[in-house]
């Protein structure tokens, strides 16, 4: 089924009775060419792409919940390509121009909105450094401006301009930055994998990788073995558990990153806001919630829920910024497992068995890297080569010292 204007006028006007299901609901096979452990958007990526750029089709998503359940419908939907690092820099800018044609691509909307991020500078240090961010985003080929005073103003007169404790000086706009549906994200790449063939078989979790003279024989599930030669593990905040089935220790520790969205309200803020001093980022959706976050909760854990001090770090932040939110009535909070690594990088490579790829330390950037870490993750499993925009993310980086430290806040997980 194709979906058009046309087909959703044509449904309305005879009861909806004409759809079909997105996707196929498959048995196991006993084999496969390759396994994805791992049913959110980058998992789901890496087997459309498998499929369309690699033309490999006898390929299975595992998931041990349903598809979409974990990050991918757990985080603040913010889309951007605004890193300085060389290897940041370039993934991200490809990721960017992924999602610009990722409705067209797929046939299905992800309700990419291009609705620009502002991030704002409280000090003469900060302005400079956006500055250089600017720079850097400019060199790679992407947009970026930036705005005094005046400009933001003018731009977002709701904020906080009166308070003295964390001036605003200026900001960093990146205009081609935004948001997008996160859920739609996991079922457009889902239908799409599904249309190449790929099989997407929920509720089966993976307990074992087997492994044979230092190489990949397939997984053991809750519904019994399945073999393949080639196995990635995309699993986000579980990575360090999956890796250790097969006798790896990851530089991953994971970490709870909570969100908060309130009641509907008339639109006013029409971009991303991020407040350099609090770690705070907010938007309004569709729907028109505000959908906000801020800082880990700074301790390891696997819980997708977090713990009240940082509740009320955030709302703090929230007001401090603009003090109208207080007004504003939350109506839910979740929180994500984050996969963090020791300089806020990620991992895309190959692992010392031989068949088993990893893709894991997404830190706060996985929902906007999905489309490049698939795109990325399917060339290094069809090719045995990494991509040209991911060759700084290897595994060994930590060893060898040759990591991409993007904040510069040292080799403490939970700092980035």
């Amino acid at each position: 089924m194709r979906y058009s204007g046309l087909k959703v006028i044509t449904e309305g006007l005879f009861g909806n009775k004409g759809w079909g299901p997105a996707w196929r609901n498959p048995a196991p096979k006993a084999e496969y060419d390759a396994i994805i452990i791992g049913g959110g958007g980058h998992g789901l990526a890496t087997a459309y792409y498998l499929a369309k750029n690699h033309g490999l089709t006898n390929i299975a998503v595992l998931e041990k919940g349903y598809l979409g359940g974990g990050n991918i419908g757990r985080n603040t939907t913010i889309v951007r390509a605004n890193y300085y690092m060389p290897g940041n820099s370039e993934f991200y800018s490809h990721s960017l121009k992924l999602w610009e044609g990722l409705e067209a691509e797929l046939n299905y909307n992800v309700m990419h909105s291009q609705r620009g991020q502002l991030i704002l500078a409280h000090s003469d240090g900060q302005r400079d450094t956006l500055a250089r961010r600017g720079n850097a985003m400019i060199n790679q080929g992407d947009d970026a401006e930036l705005w005094n005073l005046d400009q933001v103003k003018d731009f977002a007169p709701y904020l906080d301009f009166a308070q003295t404790r964390f001036p605003i000086y200026g900001g960093l706009m990146h205009k081609r930055g935004g948001t997008a549906r996160h859920d739609a994200v996991a079922w457009g790449y889902a239908r799409g994998a599904d249309r190449r063939g790929v099989d997407l078989i929920q509720n089966c979790e993976v307990t074992g990788i087997d492994i044979v003279n230092g190489v990949v024989q397939g997984v053991q599930t809750t519904r019994g073995a399945i073999r393949a030669k080639k196995v990635g593990m995309v699993v986000a905040g579980r990575s360090s558990q999956v890796a250790a089935m097969a006798g790896m220790r990851l530089p991953i520790e994971s970490h709870v990153l909570q969100a908060f969205v309130t009641e509907g309200l008339k639109p006013i803020i029409d971009s991303v806001i991020s407040f350099g001093m609090g770690h705070f980022y907010i938007s309004q959706s569709d729907k028109g919630g505000l959908v906000f976050g801020g800082d880990l909760d700074f301790y390891a854990s696997y819980a997708a829920r977090g713990n009240l001090p940082m509740v009320e770090h955030v709302m703090e932040a929230a007001m401090t910024l603009m003090p109208m939110i207080g007004r504003a009535k939350v109506l839910r909070s979740w929180g994500g497992i984050m996969d963090m690594t020791p300089d806020g990088s990620p991992i895309i490579d190959k692992t010392p068995v031989d068949g088993l790829f990893v893709d894991a330390g997404w830190n706060y950037g996985g929902f906007k890297a999905a489309p490049a870490s698939g795109w990325c993750m399917a060339h290094l499993m069809a090719t045995g080569d990494s991509h040209e925009v991911a060759r700084r993310f290897r595994l060994d980086r930590f060893r060898t010292g040759h990591v991409m430290d993007e904040e510069a806040t040292g080799s403490q997980h939970n700092l980035h």
